[in-house]
């Protein structure tokens, strides 16, 4: 059998064209839209509680706030009322909204590439005529986009949720630790954070369950180092020996009381004590005794006329948008980082 042969002719060889960004935005909705239903369905319904909790809340701060003048015995009981019947479900709910990034990162930021990789879909995706990098950045990209915008408006609605507390003299302001990265711009920086450690972990580990494993700890990882031992330091602390100095909303870091600029202990505050009947149980805790005499006033003020110093280390609220604004660059240049480096390993480690 004679072997057919046909002359070369470049002019009539098929041309592949690549394919536009645009198709393969439709690409990657198709393939991920389930999943960002989901991230829909999570802000929602986080939203919901939100709004129903928050409107019962909002009914019964209208005596605390229609009260006058506020700070009168009665406006006080009514504002003390308040925080006590809301205050700790508060803390409840912020605690929980917490782990919104990380589940966002873990369950659509890890399986992102992971998945491909894991089934050896990726190969046949890079024989479509977009690319590696392209890809990738196509997968990324519009996702974070999509994250980071949903994040920013469910912190506004945090915020509207929280106002009620502020207005009631909570002393768990917008800086307190479990409430500051739920807020303005530093939630969608760690949702942002979140999703691209996931997208990394997913290049890395090529497995789902894995990727989702170690994207929760590496955000929980983040999360502590930050509020720990970044976040106290964005500028240099305020100090005071004024009691009075802390203003409601303030972040208060320390509280200790010195003697000649030393701390004391409960022991030396109890010999000082000792002398009209009156304990100290804690730092801020005080217990009469029966000899205690009836004009005695506030221990505080005693000790203070004693030459002892509660001394206050506190960052104050008026710092919020400072911090707000510093946490919000470093966790957006580390997602950009991060996303660069999970591009840059696709295309180094893809076969």
């Amino acid at each position: 059998m004679d072997t057919l042969t046909v002359s070369a002719r470049p002019e009539m060889d098929a041309v592949f064209e690549p394919v536009r960004w645009r198709r393969m935005a439709w690409v990657v909705w198709r393939q991920h839209r389930l999943a960002l239903a989901g991230v829909v369905g999570l802000f929602g319904v986080a939203c919901a509680y939100l709004l129903i909790s928050g409107l019962q809340m909002y009914s019964d701060y209208a005596t605390v706030s229609a009260c006058r003048p506020t700070a009168s015995d009665i406006c006080v009981r009514a504002a003390t009322d308040f925080l006590g019947a809301h205050a700790s479900g508060a803390g409840v709910t912020f605690a929980l909204l917490q782990v919104i990034p990380a589940l966002i990162g873990a369950f659509l930021g890890a399986p992102l590439l992971a998945r491909e990789f894991e089934t050896g879909t990726f190969r046949y995706a890079f024989t479509q005529g977009f690319g590696r990098t392209r890809w990738t950045i196509a997968k990324i990209v519009p996702l974070a986009i999509v994250v980071t915008v949903a994040a920013g408006l469910f912190s506004l609605a945090v915020s509207w949720y929280f106002a009620p507390l502020t207005g009631a003299g909570d002393d768990n302001g917008p800086l307190y630790p479990t409430i500051f990265d739920l807020l303005g711009v530093a939630f969608a920086g760690w949702t942002l954070a979140a999703f691209a450690i996931g997208a990394l972990a997913g290049a890395l580990i090529r497995r789902v369950i894995p990727a989702m494993v170690a994207t929760m700890a590496a955000w929980a990882g983040l999360a502590l180092v930050a509020g720990q031992f970044l976040r106290p330091h964005y500028m240099a602390p305020l100090s005071s020996g004024d009691p009075n100095a802390v203003a409601h909303g303030d972040w208060v870091m320390s509280q200790v009381w010195t003697q000649g600029g030393n701390p004391v202990s409960l022991d030396m505050l109890n010999r000082t004590l000792g002398a009209v009947d009156v304990r100290a149980i804690t730092p801020q805790l005080f217990q009469p005794g029966p000899s205690t005499p009836a004009n005695l006033g506030d221990p505080v003020q005693y000790l203070i006329q004693h030459g002892y110093t509660y001394l206050t280390t506190y960052q104050p609220a008026s710092r919020f948008w400072t911090f707000q604004g510093i946490e919000g660059g470093w966790l957006l240049v580390l997602s950009l980082l991060l996303m660069a480096a999970t591009v840059w390993l696709v295309r180094r480690r893809a076969s």
